[in-house]
This record gives C-alpha cells, structure tokens and sequence, in this order.
C-alpha cells in the first residue's frame, strides 16, 4: 500500500456502515480501525447524545476536529468518522491531505430502515427520521464529494462486498 492508502477515511451519512464496513477492511488489510464517536466517548467517559445534550452540536464538533488532528498521524488504520466530521473545511482538508478518503454513499430509504430504532443519535430524535436524512443528505452530499477520493455505492450490498471494493480500488489506483 502507498502511503496515501496507509490511512483509509470512511465518511458518509450516520447509517451508511462506516463502522461495520471499516471493521472489515481493517481485519483483511491488518490495519488498526478506529471509530472517532467511540474514541470521543473513551476520551470524555459520556456517550455521544449526551455530549451534544451538555455542549450542543458546536461542541461536539471541536471535539471531533480535534480527535481527527490526533488520529491523522497514525498509519495502517482505517478510521470511520461521524457522520458530520465534514462539515468543517479544516477536517475535509485535513481528510484530503491524509490518506485515502471513501464516501460510502447510502440512499435515504436505506438508511432511515436501518436507523428507525436507533436511539443513540442526537440529530434523529423526535424528528421524521427519513425526512431529516434526506435533509442531512441535502446539506452534506457536495461535501462529501468534495473530499473523497472515491465514492461507493453502497445500496443492495453485503459490507464484506463493500469492503472488498474498496481494497481493490485502492489497490487498482495505487498501481497507477
């Protein structure tokens, strides 16, 4: 693997399977996975929504841009982020400058089916789930896009399909 490939993102929409998708790719490449929301919850001792319940989504964010600053320095591992790590620039610039970047594209219906019985997302609760990913989707799409080296589809697919694509993407590119 080059060195873009030593660090693999996984970025896309909460629901897309960044975790279980990165989980994969990192046992066949025997990379390191890491998932920043559980390494905020190790750091902090609280979980997610309950972060964002004290010091709201800007706090949250700092502690996300901040995770990512620490974790970009690591090599041989696949990190999965949350699902708004794009929102700033310096984190999607930092991504682009650091390794390989896959958006793991989901489509709403999908999504929603697999997060209507979640409870841990702050940004679900008490709202029409598949209304508000759509509007997520909306907002976040282009900044996705922007910073991902390839983009995944991912609907109808097994993960360990999934995760199979991006190995050989990322092989196939980096023999050229």
């Amino acid at each position: 693997m080059t060195k873009s490939t030593h660090r693999i993102f996984l970025i896309g929409l909460m629901g897309s399977g960044k975790t279980t998708i990165g989980k994969i790719v990192a046992k066949k490449l025997h990379f390191t996975f890491m998932d920043s929301d559980v390494l905020i919850e190790e750091k902090t001792g609280v979980k997610v929504p309950l972060i964002f319940e004290y010091e709201g989504e800007e706090g949250f964010r700092k502690r996300e841009a901040s995770c990512l600053i620490e974790l970009v320095t690591k090599n041989d591992m696949v990190l999965a982020t949350g699902g708004g790590m794009v929102l700033s620039r310096d984190n999607r610039e930092l991504l682009a400058q650091s390794g390989s970047v896959i958006y793991l594209k989901a489509h709403t219906d999908e999504l929603a089916r697999r997060l209507a019985n979640d409870k841990s997302r702050p940004l679900l609760q008490h709202v029409d789930v598949k209304q508000k990913l759509k509007e997520l989707l909306e907002s976040r799409e282009v900044l996705y896009e922007s910073c991902a080296d390839y983009i995944i589809q991912t609907k109808n697919k097994r993960a360990v399909d999934i995760a199979d694509e991006i190995i050989t993407t990322l092989r196939c590119h980096e023999d050229h």
